[in-house]
């Protein structure tokens, strides 16, 4: 009965906001393969997040390559297509959150993902820092604003200073550090990226 209730209650909200809601807002969460960009969906949304993960088999084998990271052995499925989440950041407004997924084969996906998307959180492992390049890439060639944060996988024995530099980013680019797996950390990273955006815009208004 409670949770009867529980569920009623969510679908009331869920029409309210969708009937209120003037403004939707996208922001893509990108990176290399098993970065925690679909734990970071799930951490923060204030829904059940959509995902379109699948089981991975031995069709993936050399191709999904997770040999030599104890996170990315225990790693059972992958997203095929993109995770889906929301937040709501008052009356008006509703963030839409996508991440994309990280496989090489299903890199042809991020340019529809990336359409009207107004900026990117690029998540990175420390240990396979070569894997954000395309994406970081990707967002350049698409002139769409992003951060990158660095996803906690134990501990980092580079500073950030350093991870900038191997990634050779732009010093006007915020570089944070995040654990995926926490609503906070996660709350932090879109807070980050907002901010950076406001101040971006500011700047153009400005210009003109």
């Amino acid at each position: 009965m409670d949770s009867a209730i529980s569920d009623a209650t969510t679908e009331r909200r869920d029409a309210e906001l969708s009937a209120t809601a003037d403004n939707g807002l996208k922001i893509v969460v990108v990176g290399g393969f098993g970065v925690g960009k679909t734990t970071l969906v799930r951490s923060v949304s204030e829904i059940r997040p959509l995902n379109t993960e699948e089981t991975m088999t031995q069709a993936g084998r050399g191709i999904d390559e997770t040999g030599g990271l104890e996170g990315l052995r225990a790693k059972t499925s992958t997203t095929v297509a993109f995770d889906f989440g929301r937040i709501t950041l008052d009356a008006h407004n509703v963030l839409y959150l996508f991440g994309a997924p990280g496989q090489e084969r299903f890199w042809f996906l991020w340019d529809r993902l990336f359409s009207g998307t107004l900026g990117a959180v690029v998540l990175v492992d420390p240990r396979r820092v070569e894997d954000s390049w395309y994406a970081i890439d990707r967002l350049e060639h698409h002139g769409t604003p992003f951060i990158v944060a660095r996803n906690d996988f134990g501990g980092s024995t580079h500073t950030l200073a350093q991870l900038r530099d191997a990634l050779d980013l732009d010093p006007g680019v915020p570089l944070v550090d995040c654990d995926a797996r926490s609503r906070e950390s996660s709350k932090n990273v879109l807070i980050t990226l907002v901010e950076h955006l406001k101040t971006l815009y500011a700047a153009q208004e400005t210009a003109k």
